[in-house]
């Protein structure tokens, strides 16, 4: 059953980054450079290392890869955890999919200091100013939920705390930009939920 929720796992984690790509790539042939990130600031790379792990872990566990056993020692024995956290990722994807119609051209992976579109306050954002850091929140526990080992939590620790890092400073670069109407937009909806 285990290695059943770590295949469906992977492919929601495949399916993901396929979302993201996807949508870079449609911005790209429409001459908009949607990847950014760490253009303004090089430390935005360290989230890199601890996205990276996660995807290994994921992976280890569904396809066998090595891994130092008392790293992914599971918490619990029970396979409940996981299909909750199956959902709680299929969730998240879907989550993604509507943020990235509703950012329309917007999208932006990172700060565009150089070109940054108009201020996105309508569909997802309606509900959160930074809905997809809350669905990648939502899938990074889900994914400890399937992968449950003190790897995985602890990278998804540290991955929610370099998120919060980042919208602190993407809030730092809006708030000036655009001004009244950010702050207005503030005022109506939270930062995750």
């Amino acid at each position: 059953m285990l290695i059943c929720q770590y295949y469906i796992s992977a492919a929601l984690f495949v399916l993901l980054a396929a979302c993201i790509a996807g949508r870079s790539a449609m911005l790209r042939r429409r001459g908009v450079k949607a990847i950014v990130f760490g253009a303004t600031d090089r430390t935005d790379f360290l989230i890199v290392p601890i996205v990276l792990l996660i995807v290994y872990v994921v992976f280890a566990n569904a396809f066998g890869l090595p891994m130092w056993r008392p790293l992914i020692t599971p918490f619990w024995t029970t396979g409940v955890p996981g299909w909750i956290g199956l959902v709680l990722c299929l969730a998240a994807v879907i989550g993604i999919v509507a943020t990235l119609i509703s950012f329309g051209d917007s999208f932006r992976v990172g700060i565009d200091e150089e070109k940054p579109d108009r201020l996105v306050t309508g569909g997802m954002f309606a509900f959160s100013r930074n809905p997809i850091y809350v669905c990648f929140g939502a899938f990074f526990l889900g994914l400890f939920l399937v992968h449950d080992n003190i790897l995985t939590a602890v990278a998804v620790v540290i991955f929610s705390l370099l998120i919060h890092r980042q919208v602190l400073r993407e809030e730092q670069f809006l708030r000036p930009h655009y001004g009244e109407d950010y702050e207005a937009y503030c005022r109506k909806v939270r930062r995750y939920l």
